[in-house]
């Protein structure tokens, strides 16, 4: 049952995820869960405002020192952060300063909103998912705990076996496609309290698994497009998101 919630601002914080890559739309640009989420809420609104603040490639560090203060100076009724999963792909993480950096954020983010909204990330099924899923639930437990003591609401996108289907994944294998952002809009929809409109759990049909040369094939266009470049930029201490500017940096009315 929907509750009697009203949000009139938003502010979304993060990283690739939040920016959304890659529900492209037809200009080149992405629009994403965030993008989705703001509609929603602008529909019930008059006068809404909405900043999103994320940039692709960030680490935690970077969403603290370079999107928190600005966002918390909002004030905004809804904010958002999902940031660390990046991180945690990293060869070398240090765990420990990801969760001090984490909760430097939420304790300069929680007492300057009316609801902060944390997310359990989601991933595709796979090895690299398995490589890194040590890491990921130690992060996961962490934000648990810093919703708990903070007061803020844990969206588990982790836990929703839907999600790690990888037809909803794009051909980098690490960003949603634009089913995948929808249901995400969706599970915070929900999380809000409001009424829902689909199930965002639901599987997806099953289908006879493709064939072993369309695998191989897959997983060679995968490598020489998405992968060689991102071990590219590791290497050179690059990242997709230099010197792009925050999706949307201002707090300013959002049109439908």
């Amino acid at each position: 049952m929907e509750t009697n919630v009203s949000y009139s601002s938003f502010v979304a914080l993060g990283d690739s995820f939040t920016e959304g890559m890659s529900d492209r739309m037809p200009d080149g640009g992405y629009r994403g869960w965030a993008d989705l989420l703001a509609q929603g809420l602008a529909s019930r609104t008059p006068g809404f405002r909405y900043a999103n603040l994320a940039v692709r490639g960030k680490l935690i560090g970077q969403i603290v020192d370079e999107q928190v203060e600005t966002a918390a100076a909002m004030n905004a009724d809804l904010v958002t952060l999902v940031g660390g999963l990046n991180d945690t792909l990293r060869p070398k993480c240090d765990m420990d300063l990801v969760r001090a950096r984490l909760e430097e954020a939420v304790t300069k983010l929680a007492p300057n909103c009316g609801q902060l909204v944390l997310m359990r990330s989601p991933g595709r099924r796979g090895p690299v998912l398995e490589r890194f899923r040590p890491r990921m639930e130690q992060l996961f437990a962490f934000i648990d705990d810093l919703a708990e003591r903070h007061g803020a609401l844990v969206v588990d996108l982790y836990a929703a076996e839907a999600l790690g289907d990888p037809r909803l994944w794009a051909a980098d294998r690490l960003h949603l496609t634009t089913e995948g952002h929808e249901r995400v809009a969706e599970a915070v929809w929900q999380a809000l309290g409001l009424e829902a409109r689909s199930d965002w759990t639901e599987p997806l049909p099953p289908v006879a698994p493709p064939g072993w040369y369309r695998r191989r094939g897959s997983d060679l266009r995968f490598a020489r497009e998405h992968l060689v470049p991102w071990i590219g930029r590791r290497l050179t201490g690059r990242s997709s998101g230099d010197g792009r500017p925050p999706k949307r940096g201002e707090l300013a009315p959002f049109e439908l």
